[in-house]
């Protein structure tokens, strides 16, 4: 069968391998035939070698961590043959530390977990994979071709519940959400945000291509420049970036009592001139809380299931910037200035 494959540590690896293994039963239960996956910085940091760890005994990694498939078997009986499912990334370490124990393994807290796609497990990216029942998310039927998005969803799933559970710590009366950057993360924050019925803002570098529009048609105001230059301050804000003059600024426009999730990785290296004395103060007398969050488990993936089948599906049908076939692979993986959300198609 066909897979995409690279060799973690050594750039320009990347290859088609159309003659990799079948998944065997240890990989789990539920045999699944892909039908996309979806392509995020995270892949490119792989491909670029900066990144990922392939299974015990092999030099490869198979990509692919936005998953889409239809189910094929399941002698378990959890699921039934024509479902759509999405598989579940990261699975808890072999000790288990005290969170992977109580399947809070996106929480996981010696760093033994592995992940599909990533870190010790072979990706979704093949024509046929494998996953026990416990991992695999069963998708509304109308969200069709669009279930790739469960992944990055489920992270905005996780980081709502703990913006939620940090704000019943006092009285709180949230209105107003600021969400910086308006990649996939950032879109999809501003969609729960609207679903949640905030007042919600949403902050890009640019106004090029289809991202204005999809801001405004959640009712939200999008806003291009500085954060600096925005005159409000937000009950809650969401950092989507990663970029580390955007986290700071972002930081300063919490409201008293404001919460800020940062869920945008930097890289290191980079060091910036900023008053950590005056947003220490800040946040001190103003009783913020930042907060950071990355992976999810699985109640936040069936969360994250429940926000996309209630979403509109031609808004998150216009995310996906290009759909290209698995034999085009090489074309996936090479930016485009506007491009939102790039899908490989394993049907095509």
């Amino acid at each position: 069968m066909r897979a995409i494959t690279v060799i973690p540590g050594r750039p320009d690896s990347l290859r088609l391998d159309g003659d990799h293994p079948e998944p065997g039963p240890d990989e789990g239960a539920v045999l699944v035939e892909a039908i996309a996956v979806g392509v995020c910085g995270t892949d490119h940091e792989v491909i670029e070698g900066g990144h990922g760890e392939p299974p015990p005994g092999l030099d490869s990694l198979v990509l692919g961590h936005e998953s889409l498939g239809r189910v094929i078997e399941d002698p378990t009986g959890s699921l039934t043959p024509g479902d759509l499912v999405a598989g579940i990334v990261r699975y808890p370490d072999p000790v288990p530390c005290s969170n992977c124990a109580a399947d809070e393994w996106d929480m996981c807290r010696n760093g033994r977990y592995t992940e599909h796609g990533i870190k010790g497990l072979p990706g979704f990216a093949r024509d046929r994979w494998r996953v026990p029942p416990k991992f695999a998310v069963r998708l509304d039927p109308k969200l069709g071709r669009l279930g790739m998005l469960l992944e990055p969803t489920s992270i905005l799933a996780k980081a709502w519940e703990h913006i939620e559970r940090i704000g019943s710590r006092s009285t709180w009366e949230p209105h107003t959400v600021l969400v910086t950057g308006a990649g996939p993360i950032g879109l999809l924050a501003a969609l729960l945000a609207s679903q949640r019925g905030f007042e919600v803002h949403v902050l890009n570098r640019t106004a090029s291509g289809a991202k204005p529009a999809l801001v405004e048609a959640l009712g939200a105001r999008f806003h291009t420049g500085d954060v600096a230059r925005i005159e409000s301050e937000f009950d809650i804000v969401l950092e989507c970036t990663g970029a580390p003059p955007v986290i700071l600024d972002a930081m300063c426009k919490a409201a008293p009592n404001g919460i800020v999730c940062l869920t945008g990785v930097s890289t290191g290296g980079r060091t910036i001139d900023f008053d950590a004395g005056a947003l220490n103060r800040a946040l001190v007398l103003e009783n913020n809380v930042v907060f950071g969050t990355v992976n999810a488990n699985r109640r936040h993936w069936e969360l994250a299931a429940e926000a996309l089948a209630a979403a509109d599906p031609d808004w998150l049908d216009t995310m996906i910037s290009r759909r290209v076939p698995v034999e085009a692979y090489a074309e996936a993986y090479q930016r485009e200035p506007d491009d939102i959300k790039v899908v490989i198609d394993f049907q095509r």
